[in-house]
């Protein structure tokens, strides 16, 4: 796969981003959405305003998207807080490492000092086991928070990372 860039949204990735969020929304295993969100409710989910969001694109394709936000207001506002998506044909090629590992630079350079992720659905190994390996930790359990469309109730999780100075 060629380089991954990544940069701003913009008003014109949007069918771009809802190419990307759709199949991951109707599936319903790793995000507490409505499977039947319309297009126009999803991209004002990731569009919202307190969101800022950016894609990653390979070979000017766009292959993935995330925002970013303060995790809480107030008190918690120094605390990130991202949501990720590859797109479907793209997994498994670092597209998730390379915006995550760009959404980190972003949280530090706008004054984050952690990043959180509240609700990692536990069955989402992949997932998982990229966010350990850019070390962020399980601090929290939500024993069957989830209701996966084909496994029942799963656990979700809590993981969090301090951001170096």
């Amino acid at each position: 796969m060629s380089e991954i860039d990544i940069r701003k949204a913009t008003a014109n990735d949007a069918s771009a981003v809802w190419h990307i969020l759709e199949p991951m929304i109707r599936a319903g295993e790793a995000y507490a959405l409505p499977v039947n969100l319309s297009e126009q409710e999803a991209l004002a989910y990731w569009f919202a305003p307190a969101h800022e969001v950016f894609v990653a694109q390979a070979g000017g394709v766009v292959v993935g998207t995330f925002f970013m936000r303060a995790n809480q207001r107030g008190g918690g506002s120094h605390v990130a807080n991202c949501g990720f998506v590859t797109s479907i044909d793209f997994g498994g090629r670092g597209v998730a490492r390379a915006m995550c590992s760009h959404a980190l630079a972003v949280a530090r350079d706008r004054g984050f000092t952690a990043m959180q992720f509240n609700f990692v659905v536990a069955t989402n190994t992949r997932a998982v086991r990229l966010w350990q390996d850019l070390g962020f930790e399980v601090v929290g359990r939500l024993p069957n928070a989830f209701a996966h469309p084909r496994l029942g109730f799963v656990d979700s999780l809590v993981m969090f990372r301090q951001l170096d100075a």
